[in-house]
């Protein structure tokens, strides 16, 4: 069953356009059999409906893909633009608390009248469309460059949500393109190969602009890709990098240019240096059409936040929050966890999907865990704490224990760990975001 050709049951009444922002949501998730959690590629029905609403964006266009460092990297090119003096429209996702997250505009989320304004545009173009059956993400993908043009930003960010060639956000021609990291996850969609995932990724890259890949080793599928389209291909590495120490780094580019004295990014983590010099390559490259000074650039490394990206709280014990969810992210988890420094016991909370490779991913904490907290998730794809358990007890050590929800493995961790012990929760941004709502963050 397919949402281009089917509706289970038909399709409810649709919300008003004043509508309270819950109504909306519950109209996209029934437009999909799977509701959220609905994933079909291509781009035909994003762009039938795009063209209805006419949504030609005038203004410079970034577009980041990758299989990790997407969410970071939106992130220092938003704060940077912003502190740039520039109207910054950034979409990513998922969400963690509240749907509103995955829009802002300045780096603040739009309030929920914007968001059913938008809503209300996409579905009227939707029906004009031949009530063209969108899934959750496409539908927020419209809505959200809706309200981009409604603000006239002069900067638009659009994070791809999977894969890129087939991505509705693919959908918009970016001026630059950047590709993070290529790694095996979504195999089932995007092939279970490097080079595969590679060609996927690349399918951003658009003929003569610029395209850029921050992978240390990036799949000759991408290269080729880019290669054969006559892209304008700048690799970390070759065209663009960074070196430093624990103080400060100097990015460097093409031609001999140097940025030197840079203040280590606000996020932490070993991958943070490749994520930020990325994102100031790309300030390079579309230098011409959005001037920036090197206050604004050294603003946006430091002035931001991003829950979740290796999250740090204050207070003891330490407790660390990671959306990693693939065997790469968890094993740039694993590195940062040793590079914190002593702790008497680590306990992990983790609840996670069950179409990940859930054995690579856990597999880089492999005898670093005292304490495994195995939680279940709520929807159709999650694994049960029962099913991560499997895994745990095959090889991995420490002790396990079984939880119904993130919220009550997350409050047994804390009664069980004193001071200097940590507590890490990771494997899903479900489970992070529950986490946080358990410590009221987010809010």
């Amino acid at each position: 069953m397919t949402a281009a050709s089917s509706a289970a049951g038909g399709e409810a009444a649709t919300p008003a356009a004043d509508s309270p922002l819950a109504l909306w949501l519950a109209h996209l998730e029934a437009l999909h059999p799977k509701g959220q959690s609905g994933i079909e590629l291509g781009l035909e029905r994003v762009v039938r409906v795009k063209q209805i609403l006419g949504q030609d964006v005038s203004c410079p266009l970034i577009t980041v893909g990758g299989t990790n460092g997407k969410g970071s990297t939106c992130a220092y090119l938003e704060a940077i633009y912003s502190f740039a003096g520039y109207r910054v429209g950034c979409y990513t996702s998922p969400h963690l608390i509240d749907f509103n997250e995955r829009t802002r505009i300045d780096r603040q989320a739009v309030d929920d009248a914007t968001l059913a304004r938008a809503f209300a545009c996409v579905e009227s173009a939707r029906q004009a469309a031949g009530a063209t059956l969108l899934t959750y993400f496409e539908f927020a993908t419209l809505a959200a460059v809706e309200v981009f043009r409604a603000c006239q930003a002069e900067v638009v960010i659009l994070e791809v949500g999977l894969g890129g060639r087939l991505d509705a956000v693919n959908a918009y021609d970016a001026d630059c393109a950047i590709v993070t990291s290529i790694a095996l996850d979504h195999t089932e969609w995007l092939g279970n190969t490097r080079a595969a995932i590679g060609v996927e990724k690349a399918g951003i890259f658009r003929p003569g602009r610029p395209a850029l890949c921050a992978d240390p080793e990036p799949p000759a599928s991408l290269v080729e890709h880019a290669l054969a389209i006559g892209a304008d291909l700048h690799l970390l590495g070759r065209d663009f990098g960074y070196f430093g120490d624990r103080t400060q780094w100097t990015f460097w580019g093409r031609d001999g240019l140097r940025r030197g004295g840079l203040a280590n990014p606000a996020l932490r983590g070993r991958c943070q240096l490749r994520n930020a010099s990325v994102a100031l390559a790309a300030g390079e490259l579309l230098r011409a059409r959005l001037p920036l000074s090197m206050q604004a650039v050294r603003r946006g490394l430091i002035e931001l936040q991003l829950p979740g990206r290796f999250q740090v709280l204050p207070g003891r014990p330490t407790i660390v929050l990671d959306v990693a969810h693939n065997p790469q992210a968890v094993g740039e988890l694993a590195s940062n966890l040793a590079d914190l420094g002593y702790c008497a016991r680590t306990f992990a909370v983790v609840g996670m999907l069950a179409d990940k490779d859930i054995a690579a991913s856990l597999a880089p904490l492999a005898g670093k865990v005292d304490q495994w907290m195995l939680t279940d998730l709520a929807g159709p794809r999650a694994a049960t704490a029962a099913h991560l358990a499997s895994f745990v007890g095959d090889g991995l050590g420490g002790a396990y224990r079984c939880f119904a929800s993130p919220g009550a493995a997350f409050d047994c961790a804390a009664k069980m760990a004193k001071e200097d012990d940590r507590i890490v929760v990771f494997g899903s941004f479900q489970t992070v975001a529950a986490v946080m709502q358990a410590l009221n963050l987010g809010r």
